[in-house]
C-alpha cells in the first residue's frame, strides 16, 4: 500500500498544465458525442438486422422491409453484420442509453489513440492541438453507426504503424483490426491505403542518402496479414468486389451528399485549411520533407478533395503529422510549474463534466432542442406509435428519413417505400420519390401507380409535398405533430401495385 501511494503522489505531481490539455481535447469530444441524440436515418434499420440475424441465426441475403424492392438482393447486410449484431445487443441490453454511452466510448477511444499516436511523435500540447484539428473535421461524421468500429480500426492502424517503427510485437494490431474493420463497414480499404503509403514512404526514405534507412520489412508483414485478414468475413475476398461496386453506385454518387466533393460550407472550409495548414508545415525547415508523411498526407486529402467523406480520415491520419511538425518548429519547453491543488481542481472538473454528460443523465438538463434527448426529434417516434395503434390501411409513402425508424418499429405491418439503403433502390424508384416529396405535377399519379393510400410526411423535409395534401380534396389528416403528420386517402382502391420500376 505504501508502494501504492508513493506512485500515486509521484504521478499527481508529474501531470503539467500539457497533460491536462490533452486530457480537456478528449474530455470534449466525449461529451460532444454523450450529448448528441440518435438520428434517425442509419441507426434503426442497422438494430433490426441486429435482430433478425440474433433471432435467426443467418445473415439475410434480400430486402424483406421494403414493398417496392421486396426480394431484392442485398449484400451490404455481410458487410455491416458484426455492427449490426453488437449495436441491437447493446440496445436489448440497455436501450437507447447504452448505445450512445458505447458509441462515445468508441469514438472517444479512436481519437485516444491518435492522441497517443500524435504525443509520442511530439508532445502534449502539439498533439492536443494535433486532436483539436482532427476533432472539428470529424465532428460532422459521429453518428451513431457502423462507421465508428472503422473509426477505432483505423485509429488502431495509426497506433500500430508508429509502433512499428520500434518493433515487431505492433504486428498484432492489423489483423486484429482489420478483422473488426471487414465485419463492421465498407471503409477497410483506406486501411491498406494506409500502410500502403507507409510502406511506399518507408522506401523511398531508405532510399535517401541522408534518410534513416528504415527497413520496409515490417510494414510488408503487417500489410500481408492486413490483405490475409480481409477474407475473414461473410463474402471472403469477394469483399472487394463488393467494396469496387459500392464506390462506382450511381445512385449514391448522385444522391448522397457525403459522396460529393467538400464545398464551401463550415465543414468544407475547414478541410481545405487543414489541409493548406498540413501542407505549409511540412514544407517548412527545419526538418527535410518526410516521405511518409507526404504520401499518407497527399492520400488522404486527395481522397477528401474526391468525396466528403474522406475529411474526417484526414483529419485523423493528419493529427499525428501536425503534431510532429509543431513540435520540429516550435520545441516544447520543459514545464516545470506543477501544482497538485489546483490539478485536482482541474482533474475533479473534468471528472464531473464526463459524469454529467452520460446518457443517463440527460433529461436533467437543458438542452438545444436539436440536441434534447437521447432519440433526434427528427425520429417520428409518436407518429409511428399512433399508426400501430390505428392500424389504418397501406401501403405507405413517407419521407426518406422516417424509413429506418419504420422499418424497427413498424415491420412486418407497414413496409417502406424506400430508406437510407440507398442503393438498394433503382433510380427510377428515386426519380418517384423525388418528384412526389417536391409535390411534382404528377404527384398524386405516381403515388397510385405504387397503390398508396397512406402517408407519412416531414414539414422539414417535404413542405410543399405537405401543402399539396393539404389542399387536395383526395386525402384527410389523422396525425399530426411537429416532427411527422399522418393521411389518409379518402377514396380509391388502396393495395400496392406489382409493377413497379425495375432498374
Amino acid at each position: 500500500m505504501i508502494w501504492i501511494s508513493v506512485r500515486l503522489r509521484r504521478f499527481w505531481r508529474s501531470i503539467t498544465p500539457g497533460h491536462l490539455l490533452a486530457l480537456t481535447a478528449l474530455v470534449g469530444i466525449f461529451v460532444f458525442v454523450s450529448t448528441h441524440p440518435i438520428r434517425p436515418h442509419d441507426f434503426w434499420w442497422h438494430l433490426a438486422v441486429g435482430r433478425e440475424i440474433l433471432q435467426t441465426g443467418r445473415i439475410p441475403t434480400v430486402d424483406t422491409f421494403s414493398y417496392t424492392r421486396a426480394g431484392a438482393p442485398y449484400p451490404s447486410y455481410a458487410m455491416f453484420w458484426l455492427a449490426d449484431v453488437l449495436m441491437y445487443g447493446l440496445y436489448a441490453l440497455g436501450g437507447p442509453a447504452l448505445n450512445v454511452f458505447a458509441h462515445s466510448l468508441l469514438i472517444t477511444s479512436a481519437y485516444g489513440l491518435i492522441l497517443w499516436t500524435a504525443w509520442e511523435a511530439s508532445g502534449p500540447r502539439a498533439a492536443a492541438l494535433g486532436i483539436v484539428v482532427a476533432a472539428a473535421l470529424g465532428l460532422d461524421d459521429w453518428n451513431v453507426r457502423p462507421q465508428a468500429f472503422a473509426f477505432l480500426a483505423g485509429a488502431l492502424f495509426l497506433r500500430g504503424l508508429a509502433g512499428l517503427e520500434r518493433s515487431l510485437r505492433w504486428l498484432w494490431i492489423f489483423p486484429v483490426g482489420m478483422a473488426l474493420w471487414v465485419n463492421t463497414h465498407g471503409s477497410f480499404p483506406l486501411g491498406l491505403m494506409l500502410i500502403g503509403s507507409t510502406l511506399v514512404g518507408k522506401a523511398l526514405e531508405g532510399g535517401i542518402p541522408e534518410g534513416r534507412g528504415m527497413s520496409v520489412r515490417p510494414f510488408l508483414l503487417a500489410l500481408g496479414l492486413t490483405v490475409l485478414t480481409t477474407g475473414l468475413n461473410p463474402q471472403g475476398f469477394g469483399v472487394y468486389a463488393y467494396s469496387i461496386h459500392m464506390a462506382r453506385h450511381p445512385v449514391i454518387r448522385t444522391l448522397v451528399p457525403e459522396w460529393a466533393p467538400p464545398g464551401l460550407d463550415r465543414h468544407g472550409l475547414l478541410f481545405y485549411a487543414a489541409v493548406a495548414l498540413t501542407g505549409l508545415l511540412l514544407a517548412m525547415p527545419p526538418r527535410r520533407l518526410s516521405p511518409p508523411h507526404l504520401l499518407i498526407a497527399g492520400a488522404f486529402a486527395l481522397l477528401g478533395l474526391q468525396t466528403s467523406r474522406g475529411v474526417v480520415w484526414f483529419g485523423m491520419v493528419a493529427a499525428p503529422i501536425l503534431a510532429a511538425r509543431i513540435q520540429a518548429l516550435w520545441p516544447e519547453r520543459p514545464e516545470r510549474t506543477r501544482i497538485p491543488a489546483l490539478n485536482g481542481l482541474f482533474l475533479g472538473l473534468l471528472g464531473g463534466m464526463v459524469f454529467a454528460a452520460l446518457p443517463w443523465f440527460k433529461a436533467w438538463w437543458p438542452m438545444p432542442a436539436a440536441k434534447a434527448g437521447l432519440i433526434s426529434r427528427e425520429t417520428p417516434v409518436a407518429a409511428t406509435a399512433f399508426l400501430l395503434q390505428e392500424r389504418p390501411p397501406g401501403p405507405m409513402f413517407h419521407a426518406l428519413s422516417f424509413g429506418s425508424y419504420l422499418i424497427w418499429a413498424a415491420h412486418p405491418d407497414y413496409p417502406v417505400f424506400v430508406d437510407t439503403r440507398l442503393e438498394l433502390y433503382p433510380m427510377a424508384i428515386w426519380e418517384d420519390y423525388l418528384g412526389i416529396s417536391v409535390a411534382a405535377p404528377d404527384w398524386e399519379e405516381r403515388l397510385a401507380r405504387y397503390g398508396v393510400c397512406l402517408l407519412m410526411l416531414s414539414s422539414q423535409e417535404q413542405p410543399a409535398l405537405v401543402e399539396a395534401v393539404a389542399h387536395s380534396p383526395r386525402w384527410k389528416r389523422m396525425y399530426q405533430d411537429e416532427t411527422a403528420s399522418i393521411w389518409l386517402r379518402k377514396e380509391g382502391a388502396c393495395g400496392g401495385s406489382s409493377e413497379f420500376p425495375t432498374p
